[in-house]
């Protein structure tokens, strides 16, 4: 059993970014999974907003036979005076996209905020585009960060091994016991996660998508073939690769390919996946147990560092590339982040003695790379 923390609702780290968006007549994009905590923060941005404003639940039929209905008289009777317009699971709406792009073009004190459990466009492929009209933000389970900047450093680092095991879903942080933690995971994953995918795709054999989340679980911080789950699973190399791209436009996954300059020794055509949060990833292969005797913890950590690193940063407000790096003879580097011009290679291992030591032909190679190993005892500089 882990120690339990009771938690109040947390910070978020994105809120500051969203708040200086307000007033711009633009439509501000908030995506994130289902549960992860954007409408908490609808209602955090709505009770320190000066002006005047309304939420609308685009899952409500009402709601979307009114926002179907696009007349700017309509639009009037229904925004009214509000300088804000907040509209929860807007994907659910056919055509949004072309909706938000009337609004904005004929309301001009309006700002709309807009959040999404997916990708807009794997809904309304024929939805006209926002360029110019929006900004996007995506919001993640609650991160490393978050929890220290509330709770402090000690709290956040005594959750590490919790957080490998249940991941970072703001209801699982807040619970009291594991128990209610392992219910409520795979609730989440069978009820709300593929929702968008079961609604708006047409996905002939739904358990081959759990079937294809579980060999991807398995195989976190390997190199996936296409081909290889094509036969596991009975289908088509292209069929495997429409799912990963629906996962992936639902923040369940992410694909991660290998570096190159070009080198003939350097692997490019593979790709690893890693999950969004370990609570799903463990979720999904029916596996809550404790640290001490599981033989996975070093996927469950490289998965963890690897999610926490590109949160940290897109909360920043940045947007490096990300790779691993791997020879045809065997040299490997677990991940590559590129900034700009600059490289920096990651090794992560749970507990080590060792020194990190590049292999040679990568920093022959890449001289001006820098490099770091994130183990258990040494994650900060890494997260924070």
């Amino acid at each position: 059993m882990y120690q339990s923390y009771v938690m109040e609702s947390i910070n978020r780290s994105i809120l500051g970014s969203i708040q200086k968006r307000l007033g711009q007549n633009k439509v501000l994009l908030l995506y994130g999974t289902r549960r992860v905590g954007k409408t908490q923060l609808l209602h955090t941005i709505s009770g320190t907003y000066a002006g005047k404003w309304m939420m609308l639940n685009a899952e409500d039929m009402e709601v979307q036979g009114t926002l179907a209905r696009q007349t700017t008289e309509n639009y009037k009777r229904l925004i009214g005076d509000n300088q804000l317009l907040m509209i929860d699971e807007a994907q659910t709406i056919p055509e949004i996209g072309k909706h938000l792009k009337f609004m904005i073009d004929t309301f001009p004190q309006l700002t709309v905020i807009a959040t999404g459990s997916s990708s807009f466009d794997l809904m309304n492929k024929s939805g006209e585009p926002l360029t110019g009209r929006s900004y996007q933000f995506t919001l993640y389970p609650i991160s490393f960060g978050e929890i220290e900047n509330q709770y402090g450093y000690l709290t956040a680092k005594q959750q590490i091994e919790q957080r490998l095991i249940f991941g970072s879903y703001p209801e699982v942080v807040t619970m009291d016991n594991d128990e209610k933690r392992e219910v409520y995971l795979k609730e989440l994953m069978q009820n709300y996660l593929l929702k968008d995918i079961f609604i708006y795709e047409t996905i002939k054999n739904a358990s081959k998508i759990f079937d294809l989340l579980k060999l991807l679980a398995y195989q976190v911080g390997s190199e996936v073939s296409l081909d290889e789950l094509g036969r596991s699973l009975g289908m088509s190399k292209n069929t495997v690769d429409r799912y990963l791209d629906l996962l992936t436009k639902v923040f369940i996954i992410y694909k991660v390919g290998g570096y190159s300059a070009n080198l003939r020794k350097e692997v490019v055509k593979s790709s690893k996946w890693y999950f969004y949060d370990n609570g799903i990833r463990n979720a999904i292969i029916s596996d809550f147990r404790d640290i001490s005797v599981r033989n996975d913890v070093g996927q469950l950590w490289e998965n963890y560092c690897f999610y926490e690193r590109i949160k940290m940063k897109r909360y920043q407000g940045k947007a490096p590339e990300y790779y691993f790096w791997r020879t045809y003879d065997g040299q490997e580097i677990d991940m590559i982040e590129k900034e700009n011009t600059q490289l920096h290679a990651v090794e992560f291992k749970w507990k080590t003695d060792k020194q990190l030591r590049a292999p040679k032909v990568f920093t022959e190679n890449y001289p001006e790379a820098t490099i770091q190993l994130v183990t258990r005892e040494r994650f900060e500089e890494f997260m924070l």
